[in-house]
């Protein structure tokens, strides 16, 4: 073999080797993108399945057991007629009507002429600087309900209802509230998990979509009541309601 074949061979053979030698780099480059996009995509999979998770579990639905009508409500009494109380703990009005009205209710259950609904709802979270007050007193009504004391616990929270555009009653206040009316451990483990402020956004959604808009609103087997000039209704109102639907 001569000089310049020998030298063509050598010149051949290192080509070869280059080539072999970029084919393994690319099969090592591919093969770590194909590595690295398994594990991202591995890696997305994962936060989304944990991301779900979390969001399902903010915004987990607890409807108390003993809860009526759908689930949106709290039912006392025995008689034919049924009254529906909607109502916001943060509402002044709302208060005004209890004030008024709560002694014709309660004769009114105990003679079981009427079936009377409690629906808590929250329209006005707005009123109480972001402390979301509405929902957080409905949801312990929710906590009362489940623990057999919604009237009593219904009627100390209005007789300690704080004014629109405070920050409402804190948490522990509302505790505190329920215990003197005897709820005990599960009801504060309730109120402090919020275990039933998204069934309290639930409910108001269901009295919005049942075309209510205002609280106090009170309904005697099926129709709203209203009181003179489209008012709020009086006890006289009320009584005069019932004893025309019997």
């Amino acid at each position: 073999m001569s000089k310049s074949q020998r030298d063509r061979a050598a010149a051949k053979r290192i080509v070869e080797q280059q080539k072999a030698a970029e084919r393994r780099r690319r099969v090592t480059i591919w093969t770590s993108v194909a590595v690295v996009g398994v594990l991202v995509i591995a890696g997305l999979i994962g936060w989304g399945v944990l991301s779900k998770q979390e969001s399902s579990d903010a915004g987990k639905l607890t409807t108390p057991s003993v809860a009526v009508d759908e689930g949106t409500a709290f039912a006392f009494g025995t008689g034919k007629v049924t009254i529906d109380l909607y109502e916001d703990f943060m509402c002044p009005i709302c208060n005004e009507f209890e004030t008024s009205a709560a002694d014709t209710i309660d004769s009114l259950i105990t003679a079981n002429t009427v079936t009377v609904r409690y629906h808590p709802v929250s329209i006005l979270d707005r009123a109480s600087n972001g402390t979301e007050y509405s929902t957080r007193a409905a949801g312990a009504g929710a906590a009362a309900a489940e623990g057999g004391k919604f009237r009593e616990f219904h009627k100390v929270l209005y007789a300690n209802q704080p004014e629109e555009n405070s920050d409402g009653l804190t948490d522990a206040k509302i505790i505190e509230l329920g215990k003197s009316v005897g709820l005990g451990d599960d009801f504060a483990t309730a109120v402090n998990d919020k275990t039933y402020d998204s069934w309290a956004t639930k409910v108001t959604e269901t009295f919005s979509a049942r075309g209510y808009t205002g609280t106090p609103t009170v309904v005697v087997n099926g129709k709203q009541l209203q009181g003179a000039s489209g008012g709020v209704p009086t006890a006289a109102d009320l009584s005069a309601a019932v004893t025309s639907a019997g």
